[in-house]
């Protein structure tokens, strides 16, 4: 698929069909991921793909109910962890920007919307989510101390087609100095 294609036709699907990708397919879509660019190339990304029992426990007890329909429908969840403490920081741990480690997020989102374009280009759908038991969530996933969970992505075959939302204009997003 075109690079160009791929932003313009690429949605966030909340219904799902029941099939379930193959995980060298997801694994693919992971390696592809990779390549994101990320600060220094700390690639600090990492993903947990969750299915069955554990995926309708987290449904069930650790999202808001409009998410949680949305991952009964989905095959796969897909947690995004990052590793926390590398963005932003030189070698001796010193931060580089005032920005400090929020630069992290910055590159969870380059991370997470690559996964999404990856999986768009091998013909599976996704939504990004970020409203979950911040608290219980982590937990069960038995995070490290030094990882966080930066957002879940809903991951199968597409039952719906939505229309593309209405865009801002180039002349609303860009200015010139």
């Amino acid at each position: 698929m075109e690079t160009l294609k791929a932003i313009e036709t690429r949605r966030s699907i909340r219904r799902f069909r029941g099939e379930v990708p193959p995980d060298n397919l997801i694994e693919k879509i992971v390696g592809e991921a990779a390549f994101a660019p990320s600060w220094k190339n700390t690639q600090t990304a990492g993903y947990i793909a969750i299915k069955g029992e554990n995926k309708d426990k987290i449904a069930a007890e650790m999202l808001a109910p409009h998410n949680a329909a949305i991952v009964n429908s989905a095959p796969v969840l897909i947690a995004m962890v990052t590793k926390c403490g590398r963005c932003g920081c030189e070698r001796d741990g010193s931060f580089t920007t005032k920005k400090e480690d929020r630069w992290q997020y910055f590159d969870a989102g380059i991370a997470c919307q690559t996964f999404c374009l990856a999986a768009h280009d091998c013909g599976l759908a996704t939504v990004i989510m970020g409203i979950y038991d911040e608290d219980k969530l982590p937990a069960f996933l038995k995070l490290d101390d030094d990882e966080v969970l930066t957002a879940l992505i809903a991951l199968g075959y597409a039952a719906e087609q939505p229309d593309c939302p209405p865009k801002k204009s180039v002349n609303e997003l860009l200015s010139y100095l």
